[in-house]
């Protein structure tokens, strides 16, 4: 074996590239199972970022089933979710162009079957009684303030008027209906709180005709969070609330409501997107249930009538979307050296069977960063968590003296979460010589709702120092370069990043990728889903406004004394464009190197593959840049301003 050759940090050559990530990665999203088949959504940065609903079949084949000139993905919420539900091969979808509902019968061409308006679907469930589909609709033909969210009904082909059967909160998820098929169940929740704050699990009776009456609330409220009601195959109604702290599981049945699992660890997760599950029926005796503690996932099953849970040894460490049949679970899962995949669990056997991963690129294990679970103090004597990955690459060594820069990364949400999975987006830095730290800062889920709630009248605070103190305890004990750290985060993450760089002087580079800079902007711009969400984060509107203003990095960056790089999103409605801008043109005009790289045709979050790949290497190039490395390999400069 040869020996490493000497090179700085940052200047390795790896064979984790930009080409190689989006040219050979896709995204998941939703499973479905129908009969033997298996059903689930893949993400295609190749196509443009198009949704496309695929068949896994018994002989093992995969089957595009979305036409190439559909897209099967939702706006509602604009994050989406919950785009399609299938029925005996029949697929009902919402399609992203026109966000009309599609049926696509077997070897047929896709037909709308909701009218020409504009209406958004998500969520959908067949009533099979009353041939009948049953989702959430978002109605935007009024202005934006007005954009209303019901449960409605179509019927599943005559492609008739869409009825409301539910309305008058301003949100709705998770419509169930009870094996005898009458009876609904839903949850809804009203602003200013999110569904991680506090929803309402109701029930109603459903009609002949599809109508709802009698509804009772059985559980939630202002300040407990309800995530995925379902119904047991023999009528009870289970569902996951955080009452105790923890989103833990309980059903509801003859008037009352009793726990079934009751630990200290999370069987919920934020709802930003329609159609997440962590548990499934295998019968009426046995659940499939996933549930994280301190940021790792479990798989388990549970038995009904004793309810003990008992652990499913699987080697992963994030599981999600999880739906079961007599015999089988199907989930999404990975691992730090297995990328997010589909897989197959047989119940009998145990045995794991690997569906469709999102890449297939096999990477030598010489060239991966395994991630360390950590937690670290932070203020006030608490501790925040997060992944450390330090620099690997088998064919080199940094020279004797030198400390590796460090690259802290910021997750959206700002309430979600990040995990150990094997993520070549991480690897690319890694392979190259730089250390990166996947923070869970104060906010973040798998926590526990005390967690989740550190940021509330405290972001821009709580997750910024988090962050910061990330970097010092890495500085401290893991021997990174103090000169040389950087910090990137997108959404809510680039919000915390420029947080980070106007309010410390510890981060000597950063990267927003569309990034809030406007606090009151953003109350005043963004779409009906957020359009309170910093009510809980920040105050209420206008009566703290002086607290909207104190955090909005807009307001303070003449304090900024480091390089930063922007991306952004010309079709970004959650973040608009101008924020990015206002920015950019301050550290300009301020003489500090500063880099705008915008995106036509990208909204939220980068669905692109060319834009993808000009992220990663762009970003590397500023920091060869900003910290005086040597590029390995040449990429395409991007155009720096007073550097």
């Amino acid at each position: 074996m040869s020996r490493p050759q000497i090179a700085p940090y940052g200047s390795w050559k790896s064979p984790i590239t930009s080409d190689l990530i989006v040219s050979n990665t896709i995204g998941f999203n939703q499973i479905a199972l129908d009969g033997e088949n298996v059903y689930w959504i893949e993400m295609r940065p190749s196509e443009g970022g198009r949704h496309v609903v695929v068949r896994h079949t018994p002989d093992g084949r995969t089957i595009d089933i979305t036409p190439s000139s559909f897209n099967a993905r939702t706006r509602v919420h604009e994050y989406g979710g919950g785009s399609f539900v299938i029925e005996y091969g029949k697929v009902y979808f919402s399609n992203y162009s026109d966000q009309r509902l599609y049926l696509q019968d077997p070897g047929s061409e896709p037909r709308p079957i909701s009218p020409d308006a504009d209406l958004r679907f998500a969520d959908g469930i067949i009533d099979h009684r009353r041939g009948r589909i049953i989702c959430v609709c978002e109605d935007h033909s009024n202005a934006v303030d007005e954009v209303t969210n019901s449960l409605v009904s179509l019927d599943l082909g005559s492609g008739d008027e869409v009825k409301i059967i539910v309305s008058g909160n301003d949100f709705y998820s998770s419509p169930c209906i009870s094996p005898d098929g009458f009876h609904l169940a839903w949850l809804s929740w009203n602003h200013p709180n999110m569904p991680w704050d506090g929803t309402e699990l109701w029930m109603g009776e459903l009609n002949a005709d599809g109508s709802v009456m009698r509804s009772e609330q059985l559980a939630g409220g202002l300040d407990e969070s309800i995530f995925q009601p379902q119904w047991s195959p023999d009528g009870m109604l289970y569902f996951v609330s955080d009452q105790t702290g923890w989103w833990n599981l309980y059903r509801w049945h003859d008037g009352r409501i009793e726990p079934v699992v009751r630990m200290e660890a999370e069987f919920g997760v934020p709802q930003w997107i329609f159609g997440m599950s962590t548990y499934a029926f295998e019968s009426k005796r046995r659940i499939i249930c996933s549930y994280t503690h301190k940021g790792i996932w479990q798989l388990a099953c549970i038995d009904t009538v004793t309810r003990e849970l008992k652990a499913i040894d699987t080697p992963f460490t994030e599981i999600g979307f999880l739906k079961a049949v007599p015999g089988r679970a199907v989930f999404f899962a990975g691992s730090s050296n297995e990328p997010g995949s589909v897989v197959q669990l047989n119940l009998a056997t145990r045995k794991l069977e690997v569906l469709r991963r999102s890449s297939d690129v096999t990477i030598d294990p010489g060239f991966l960063s395994l991630p360390k679970s950590i937690d670290f103090p932070t203020v006030h004597g608490q501790k925040a968590y997060g992944f450390f990955y330090p620099p690997k690459n088998r064919n080199y060594a940094a020279p004797n003296g030198e400390r590796p820069p460090l690259l802290v990364m910021t997750h959206g949400g700002p309430t979600a979460a990040t995990s150990g999975t094997l993520n070549l987006g991480i690897q690319y830095w890694t392979s190259r010589g730089i250390a990166v730290m996947d923070v869970n800062y104060g906010g973040s889920s798998g926590y526990g709702r005390a967690y989740r709630q550190r940021l509330k009248g405290q972001w821009g605070i709580v997750d910024t120092d988090d962050c910061v103190n990330s970097a010092l305890y890495l500085t401290k004990h893991f021997d990174i370069d103090d000169n040389r750290l950087a910090i990137r985060g997108g959404s809510a993450g680039g919000y915390t990043t420029l947080c980070a760089l106007i309010f410390y002087n510890i981060f000597k580079a950063g990267a927003s990728y569309y990034g809030i800079s406007d606090l009151e902007a953003l109350t005043k711009e963004t779409h009906k889903f957020e359009l309170h969400y910093l009510d809980h984060l920040i105050g209420p509107y206008p009566e703290r406004r002086d607290l909207y203003k104190k955090r909005s990095p807009i307001h303070f960056a003449e304090c900024l004394s480091c390089p930063v790089i922007f991306f952004q999103g010309l079709e970004d409605k959650i973040v608009p464009p101008n924020q990015a801008e206002m920015m950019f043109k301050i550290l300009r005009e301020k003489g500090l190197p500063v880099a705008y790289v915008p995106f036509e045709k990208e909204q939220h979050g980068f669905r692109i593959a060319e834009n993808i790949k000009r992220t990663f290497d762009a970003e590397l190039y500023f920091y060869s840049r900003v910290f005086g490395f040597d590029l390995a390999d040449p990429v395409e400069p991007v155009h720096i301003e007073n550097l």
